[in-house]
């Protein structure tokens, strides 16, 4: 099999680092790039090479292409839905050109395969609630929604039109202890493990009944890498496809939660990100992954759970 040189843009994110790490066990340190606009965490950094990287800079980008000989890229970078709302056009910006910025210098040089994650931000108040259907009504409310529903548009064109194999999923709100989230209206469920294990009490910026599908970090990465191996003539889905995870609750979070810590207490706030949540689907339909590349996740609530809480970074008490 010929050897991959693989470019990560965006490595130092939060899907970016744990993606980094499992190429690097695959195709080797040297072989996997990994670049961002600032230092990424050290594991990244120590473990393969590294470059500073701008994703809204495309000279900066064919350099590292051109300097690595890169054959297949990961294009991650993106301003999140939470973000995205607060900064405005110039998300909109950020998202969408460096997309188009990267996808051309793909058919420039030459390189065939490509990633580029999308999300549940692409579904509105208008799609199911529930068991959303790959396709379906899609509207989406939200800068991020839009930039991500306008990319998904693009990628399935340059498949059709241009050659470029790009493959996407529709991640759902992301859980993981090796980096912080990015803002995004689900990161919720990633503070609450931090003060689960230091104060034993959080403050939740959503209702308590705003159910949101979700997937441990370990089975988005499974996904992601799953996705990239499958024979292109088996992937019947070239905008992104719907994959399926957990989907709970705040409250039920919390009671998984305190079934390993009795005492953990939440109370609840809603801020801006309600309305954003309150946009989106409940549980999502991943029947297509399953069908076309064997989609199953691993991970049920309790035992993400227990597996966030025996892994985060943090002492037990303070």
């Amino acid at each position: 099999m010929q050897s991959e040189t693989i470019l990560i843009l965006g490595a130092g994110g939060q899907i970016g680092t744990e993606l980094t790490m499992e190429l690097r066990k695959v195709h080797g340190g040297a072989n996997v790039v990994a670049s961002d606009i600032r230092a990424a965490a050290p594991i990244v950094m120590e473990s393969g090479p590294f470059e500073t990287v701008d994703a809204s800079d495309p000279k900066r980008i064919a350099e590292v292409i051109d300097q690595y000989k890169v054959t297949q890229v990961y294009h991650l970078v993106a301003l999140l839905s939470a973000t995205s709302e607060r900064i405005g056009i110039p998300a909109w910006h950020l998202n969408m050109n460096s997309l188009f910025e990267v996808m051309e210098l793909c058919v420039s040089r030459g390189i065939k395969k490509m990633f580029w994650p999308s999300s549940i931000a692409v579904f509105g108040p208008t799609t199911p609630k529930a068991n959303v259907p790959q396709q379906t009504v899609i509207e989406p409310t939200t800068i991020y929604g839009m930039s991500k529903y306008a990319g998904e548009l693009w990628c399935d064109y340059y498949f059709k039109k241009k050659g470029l194999d790009v493959r996407s999923i529709r991640y759902p709100g992301l859980i993981g202890y090796k980096s912080a989230p990015g803002g995004g209206t689900t990161d919720y469920a990633v503070e609450i493990f931090y003060a689960a294990k230091q104060s034993k009490q959080y403050t939740c910026f959503l209702n308590a009944e705003s159910r949101l599908p979700m997937m441990y970090m370990p089975d988005a990465i499974r996904a992601t890498l799953q996705l990239m191996d499958a024979p292109a003539d088996k992937l019947s889905i070239r905008h992104s496809y719907n994959i399926t995870g957990i989907d709970f609750t705040p409250a039920e979070l919390a009671t998984a939660i305190q079934q390993e810590i009795p005492d953990f207490k939440i109370d609840y706030n809603p801020d801006f990100r309600q309305a954003i949540a309150d946009s989106w689907p409940g549980s999502i339909d991943g029947s297509w992954a399953k069908k076309d590349w064997g989609w199953v996740p691993q991970y049920d609530l309790q035992g993400m759970v227990k597996d966030m809480l025996l892994n985060i970074p943090v002492p037990a008490t303070v």
